[in-house]
């Protein structure tokens, strides 16, 4: 087998990368919308989305080692058929037990898949060319995944406008064309990924499960060593919990305003690709908030004017504004997950970086989780509007949490150590330089933290270009 270029390298991860996420722009806007057809409440709902949110937080780190042992494609094809078998289930899923099934299945799916395409990108690439720059790549598949998920909703919106076909509802439509994307990127898969496998078997399996449990210990000494980073932290538990509002309740919310549950799912159709564009041009302002307010003080102006979007979509009486708001919302969203992740990045050096990434990713999770399940609740008794005002608050309260990274910005700690650099051993004498490690810097022995999987990319939304995006991927809303 003649090995690829850089340039074929690229292209085939841009083509799997897409169809990994097409499906997905096919079912955030129905997905929601046909488990309440289905006959479940809000709180079942929630409780029904949970389970995906308890597998990935059970499997997230031990599933990395999979990978390592037994090579990134085999682990992919494994995820695509947990995947296929998860999105085939939902189209006959009529009971509440079915869908935990159908999310629980999602679980292992997200666990699996998270990391080895972006993986094998980037160790394809450094082996065609060592000096060749894969980061150009990671970028165009961060606008590959916003160009699928916009093309993707918008087919959505078009199925569900065709009506019943037959025994199909037209909420399901969209689920069954995403079931035929899912086989064509099984296909794509076995054809266009290829790898040289290193070191595999049972044994490196075992020794990678059994490492999971320090790594995590590690994470949290991290936590324990820094409030910078154990603020910014708890900054994603608020930011979990508050998505359940524009990612779960914001479908039911246009339902009710609209008063027809298929023609919501219409407009969300196009809403959802307005909103991914919208997200995307969010990111790109990103330079300049950080030059007119700074990263953390412009972290905390989004988490409060994400909060008032919320509010608009809460109490806007007419699906325009609902709408306005909820596209307004998605363009602070993308605005703010470059600064938050680029303050995390900037308060960790060398092999602790993927340790505490995959955390921040790992809390999020089990917060989606509570805020399906809590806001849910609150949706069945006290009305939607009430649900995504509580909701609101809490992504606006989390702002504060960003001024121990602004302070550690205006005043850095003088040894690094409270900003989240490990202790690595005695300060410099007087007058000698202190240098943090780079990614570049770190010495090639083994440091806690080695085999850590990559950060995963966050309702599957994980992301984007990596993290940058979190809505499917992180979102809880999307099989």
């Amino acid at each position: 087998m003649n090995p690829l270029s850089v340039r074929q390298v690229r292209r085939r991860y841009l083509v799997l990368h897409g169809l990994r996420w097409l499906p997905v722009g096919l079912l955030i806007p129905v997905t929601i919308l046909l488990m309440q057809e289905r006959g479940l409440t809000l709180t079942q709902i929630g409780l029904a989305v949970a389970a995906q949110g308890v597998v990935v937080l059970a499997l997230e780190l031990p599933t990395g080692g999979f990978a390592d042992a037994l090579g990134r494609k085999p682990v992919l094809v494994v995820a695509s058929l947990v995947g296929l078998v998860s999105t085939g289930l939902l189209v006959v899923a009529d009971s509440f037990a079915l869908l935990i099934v159908v999310w629980a299945l999602q679980g292992v799916f997200r666990a699996l898949d998270s990391g080895p395409l972006e993986s094998w990108y980037v160790d394809s690439t450094l082996a065609a060319d060592p000096d060749a720059r894969y980061e150009n790549g990671l970028g165009q598949g961060g606008t590959v995944l916003g160009l699928v998920m916009a093309a993707g909703a918008l087919l959505s919106g078009a199925l569900v406008a065709l009506g019943p076909i037959g025994p199909v509802s037209a909420l399901t439509g969209p689920v069954i064309a995403a079931v035929g994307l899912q086989v064509v990127y099984l296909v794509a898969l076995l054809a266009l990924l290829t790898e040289r496998r290193a070191v595999t078997g049972p044994g490196v399996l075992r020794a990678s499960v059994r490492e999971a449990p320090r790594m995590v210990g590690e994470a949290f000494g991290l936590l324990r060593r820094s409030r910078v980073l154990l603020a910014l932290v708890a900054v994603e538990l608020f930011w979990g919990f508050g998505m359940a509002t524009f990612e779960g309740l914001l479908p039911i919310r246009l339902a009710e305003v609209v008063a027809d549950a298929d023609r919501a799912a219409t407009l969300l159709g196009p809403a959802n690709t307005a909103a991914w564009l919208a997200s995307a041009g969010g990111a790109a302002l990103t330079p300049l908030l950080i030059r007119w307010l700074g990263a953390a003080p412009g972290a905390a102006v989004l988490r409060i004017l994400q909060g008032i979007t919320v509010v608009g979509m809460a109490l806007f009486a007419g699906p325009t504004g609902v709408l306005i708001a909820f596209i307004a919302c998605y363009t602070v969203h993308g605005a703010s997950n470059p600064l938050h992740m680029g303050l995390l990045h900037r308060q960790v050096a060398g092999p602790y970086r993927t340790s505490l990434i995959s955390l921040n990713s790992m809390v999020a999770m089990p917060a989606a989780a509570l805020g399906g399940v809590v806001l849910g609740y609150i949706g069945d008794r006290a009305g939607v509007s009430t649900a995504m005002l509580v909701g609101a608050v809490v992504l606006a309260v989390a702002a504060p949490l960003y001024l121990p990274a602004w302070r550690a910005g205006r005043h850095p700690a003088g040894d690094g150590r409270e900003v989240g650099v490990p202790d690595t051993g005695p300060l410099p004498e007087d007058g000698e330089s202190v240098t943090r490690p780079s990614g570049d810097d770190v010495p090639a022995t083994r440091l806690p933290g080695d085999d850590v999987p990559a950060a995963r990319p966050s309702w599957d939304g994980e992301s984007v270009a990596g993290q940058a995006q979190r809505t499917e991927v992180s979102g809880t809303t999307a099989v």
